[in-house]
């Protein structure tokens, strides 16, 4: 579809092709977000260190997020902040905030390999463990769903930058290690099964969808299309989850822009938020001139 975010189906539940526009920018972007999400994977490196003109060193995020106040949704919408219980008895990830990431990493792939996001799923969950393969299960305890980034962190000292950059590199490894596991060894059937159900609404509404993200982005996600596939799948998972499953729209907004916060870069967040909230207005002006 010419003038659509690039993000076309071309038959119901068969693959997902693109057209590309290449720059040098969006190329780029393309390629990190390959290298870190084609194989299940999270941000490899959030931060790099640099020096102030007093040799002092300082944090920066590669991912910097939007101000909270640009990003507050309805206050009726329950918090997502406590997960005490994002593990079951039997320690894998029982929470639909997991779901939600999994299929959204699912679809960025499916996109990027030009396949089916539910039979990439479905290959993904029956794919058969190498011999000798072992997973310990208590890492998925210190896996960090709300892990976002922030504002840059000034370290004091060599001793205290080095030491940030150790914890963000151990936590990119878990990331690693959990989202490139065995998926049923990592989430619960709830998950799984809600993941599915997910995929399942973003294909069968696909098409309908990108007619109307192309109406409501901004002029640069449609000038960089190939830059900005993961925040389409984000638009796309989330709308697919209020028109489909039925989902209260303010916790889907809330969780497309923690998702957003999570992956995408600082200004992310913020569109996807305007974005979604543009389209549930306009659903609901929709549904009412029907009546």
């Amino acid at each position: 579809m010419e003038g659509s975010p690039a993000l076309t189906l071309s038959s119901p539940k068969a693959h997902l092709a693109f057209g590309f526009r290449s720059s040098s920018s969006s190329s780029s972007a393309f390629c990190l977000r390959r290298a870190v999400l084609t194989e299940f994977r999270s941000r490899i490196f959030r931060y790099r260190v640099v020096c102030s003109s007093r040799r002092s060193p300082r944090l920066v995020p590669a991912v910097v997020t939007a101000e909270a106040s640009e990003l507050a949704v309805d206050s009726s919408a329950p918090s997502t902040t406590d997960f005490a219980a994002k593990t079951d008895k039997s320690g894998r990830f029982c929470s639909p905030r997991a779901a939600r990431e999994f299929a959204l990493l699912v679809s960025y792939a499916a996109c990027l390999e030009g396949t089916d996001p539910v039979r990439l799923f479905d290959r993904r969950v029956n794919a058969r463990r190498l011999s000798g393969y072992d997973f310990d299960k208590a890492i998925l305890l210190e896996y960090d769903h709300m892990s976002f980034g922030g504002a840059p962190i000034n370290a004091g000292t060599e001793e205290e930058a080095e030491e940030l950059l150790q914890r963000n590199e151990k936590e990119s490894a878990i990331e690693a290690e959990v989202l490139s596991a065995p998926p049923k060894l990592v989430y619960n059937r709830f998950v799984l099964r809600t993941t599915r159900d997910i995929l399942e609404a973003v294909v069968d509404r696909w098409d309908h969808h990108v007619s109307i993200i192309s109406k409501i982005i901004p002029q640069s996600w449609k000038d960089e299309p190939a830059a900005r596939i993961l925040e389409l799948c984000i638009l796309h998972q989330a709308m697919a989850e209020i028109n489909v499953i039925g989902t209260r729209h303010q916790i889907v907004i809330n969780e497309a822009v923690d998702l957003a916060k999570r992956f995408c870069d600082g200004g992310a967040p913020r569109i996807v938020n305007g974005c979604l909230r543009t389209f549930v207005k306009d659903q609901g002006a929709e549904g009412t001139s029907k009546q």
